[in-house]
């Protein structure tokens, strides 16, 4: 997808840009049997108190309602068109089935209206067709993929999103995810086959504040910028680096450390570890 410039007009368009989805979109308004009102709490709980900082505002938004686990099986859908979603990166596709049943799905790279998905074991490993991990073919490129049977896709969903699936043994299957990450799941779950579309999301500048704004991000105060009583970092003449390693507000350090608890159920799983401080990067075949 192309990314469009405009003229510097002001410092915000000079430094921004905006993905062209109009070479891509085949409709611009959304389904309404699939949408459903979506309540924000803008970062607040249930009594008012703000537990995720820096939300709040924007734009006003429908969810729509997604199919994550593609339990139609045997049976063809075909595509009618690629939209939009406020509420993802990835853009979606949506596909009625013989019976007149329609359903959003994540869109993969290639996927064209008119075309047609199945589900199901004996659906072949084509572009768009969500099938078991036992019978896609090892060294394929998939996304949306459960991590427990039954459960609905939970890994690689955002735009560009590839994993790549490894080795079978037995009940258990091998991926490697976009972070480096190899881990295993049950050849039981299933997954989509192909690249999710939109892949020039991660390209686009926001260019202002505004348009932050528009997305529900509010601005985030600098840490060394608070008072000393705020914030391990504040204080100090002048500019001040704080004189120590980056902390949180409580005192943690906040780069380099995992947060992963050693003690999870699905430690084991888990055959390599991800590279940390590297940016996603598409998966490449190993030999296992």
């Amino acid at each position: 997808m192309a990314i469009r410039k405009y003229n510097p007009t002001s410092p915000g368009r000079r430094a921004g840009s905006v993905l062209d989805y109009r070479a891509v979109l085949t409709r611009t308004t959304p389904e309404k049997s699939l949408l459903v009102p979506q309540t924000r709490a803008n970062g607040r709980n249930n009594q008012g108190v703000i537990t995720a900082k820096h939300r709040g505002g924007g734009n006003k938004r429908m969810y729509r309602l997604i199919d994550f686990k593609r339990r139609k099986d045997n049976m063809p859908a075909r595509v009618l068109s690629i939209e939009y979603d406020p509420n993802r990166s990835a853009l979606i596709a949506l596909i009625q089935y013989e019976d007149g049943t329609k359903s959003y799905i994540l869109a993969p790279n290639g996927l064209q209206v008119g075309a047609t998905v199945i589900n199901g074991p004996s659906a072949p490993p084509e572009v768009g067709n969500c099938m078991p991990l036992a019978n896609i073919p090892p060294g394929l490129e998939i996304h949306n993929i459960e991590m427990n049977p039954g459960q609905g896709g939970k890994l690689v969903r955002s735009a560009g999103g590839v994993a790549r699936l490894g080795a079978k043994e037995g009940q258990w299957a091998v991926i490697i995810l976009p972070s480096g990450e190899m881990r295993r799941v049950r050849s039981a779950c299933r997954a989509t086959i192909g690249e999710l579309a939109n892949l020039d999301w991660i390209n686009v500048s926001i260019g202002k504040a505004g348009r932050s704004r528009h997305m529900g991000i509010r601005p985030h105060t600098r840490a060394k910028a608070m008072n000393p009583i705020d914030h391990p970092l504040g204080g100090g003449e002048g500019r001040a680096n704080g004189g120590r390693h980056p902390v949180s507000r409580t005192g943690v350090l906040a780069k380099g450390g995992i947060t992963r608890s050693p003690r999870k159920n699905s430690e084991k799983l888990i055959l390599r570890r991800r590279k940390f401080g590297t940016h996603q990067q598409r998966p490449q075949t190993v030999n296992l």
